[in-house]
């Protein structure tokens, strides 16, 4: 029995938790051929959880283990390449750019950090 079908519901892969996510839109098959699986993954976003964060002025740090991420271009690694270990941290906005001594896109709302980062910074609140 084929499972395919010419319609699918969109879904989403959330940057910051790689988890998928429903976005409400349906797809169609134009010459509608049965070609879609019940679920089409189609670009990358915020998970309702992530985006409530990011609105109320959060980002993201997500751990990535640099030996099973693909290579950056650029220093800047892709969503795709990140191996997540599921590992995550918020901070506000503010503090990031004082912690880090970077600034920070306004509608960036995540960065993929190296093992370590989310325990040092544990550690630094700690006391």
């Amino acid at each position: 029995m084929n499972d395919k079908s010419h319609v699918s519901l969109e879904q989403h892969v959330c940057l910051v938790c790689g988890a998928r996510f429903d976005t409400g839109a349906i797809l169609l098959d134009k010459r509608l051929r049965a070609s879609m699986e019940h679920h089409t993954a189609t670009g990358w976003g915020l998970c309702p959880e992530h985006q409530k964060l990011s609105d109320d002025g959060f980002v993201a740090l997500v751990e990535c283990d640099p030996q099973r991420s693909g290579s950056p271009g650029a220093n800047r690694m892709k969503p795709g390449q990140a191996y997540r270990t599921g590992r995550l941290a918020h901070l506000k906005r503010e503090v990031f750019a004082r912690v880090f001594n970077v600034p920070i896109e306004d509608k960036q709302p995540c960065v993929f950090v190296e093992p370590g980062v989310i325990e040092q910074l544990q550690a630094m609140t700690a006391h």
